[in-house]
Parts: structure tokens; sequence; C-alpha cells
């Protein structure tokens, strides 16, 4: 099962497109009940406010929006996370050189994530991906 929502790329189109992905996400996923452990909901939230900031912060282009999808497959247990924005020309760096001031938020994706990516988004753009099993 899919979900997707388009946003504004502002600091407040990422946060309500996380939230309204968190809803979604919340009524195919069984709670959760190892208070002590962090949780595969809590990860995923994360890991769509990080995509989703990225995309209003570095993926900005006038007049277009970014795109929040979510992937479930729950047989296999595995939730696809993909952030769409209209700068291809902005590739995201896996390891930022040690002076950067930006590029920490995916070494927090790259911890989290059981894997993650970046593919070319036609006619324009590209697609940060995030793999999560639980």
């Amino acid at each position: 099962m899919s979900f997707s929502t388009l946003f504004p790329t502002t600091r407040r189109g990422a946060h309500t497109a996380r939230h309204t992905a968190e809803r979604w996400l919340a009524t195919y996923l069984p709670p959760e009940r190892d208070p002590l452990t962090p949780s595969f909901t809590d990860t995923t939230s994360l890991l769509m406010a990080k995509l989703a900031a990225n995309a209003a912060l570095h993926g900005r282009v006038l007049g277009r929006r970014a795109r929040l999808a979510l992937t479930l497959d729950e047989s296999a247990k595995v939730l696809l996370i993909e952030v769409t924005d209209g700068r291809g020309d902005r590739l995201p760096i896996q390891h930022p050189p040690t002076e950067s001031e930006s590029g920490r938020g995916l070494l927090l994706v790259e911890a989290l994530a059981d894997d993650w990516g970046v593919r070319p988004h036609h006619p324009g753009g590209k697609t940060v991906w995030v793999l999560c099993r639980r």
C-alpha cells in the first residue's frame, strides 16, 4: 500500500507533509510495546522529517512542489520513504567534509536507515529514498 502528498518547499510545508504521512502510517502499523527501545514509528518519523526539511531547504525551485511518498510492504515489513524535489543539480553528499557547515543530517539518515540513496527524477529534480525494515 502507498501514500503520497505534495508540499510547498517551505518549513511549514515539510512539517505538514510529515504529519500527514505519520497519520497515514499510524493507521497501518500496530502500536509498539517496548517503551525503552526506539520505535520503528519514531525512527521513520525522524527520517521523514529530515528528508522533507532537506527538500524544503536545498530543493526549492520557484513554482514547484516537493513530494513525500511512502510504500509499505506489510508482508516483508519494509517501508520505503521517498522525497522528490526540483533540484537535480544539488545532490546530497554522503560524507560531507569536516569543515562543511551542512550535510550532517544525512549522517543521521545513514545511521538510522537500513539503506538510502538518491536517483534523478525526470524531467528535472531528484528523489532521495530511504528503506526501513521492522
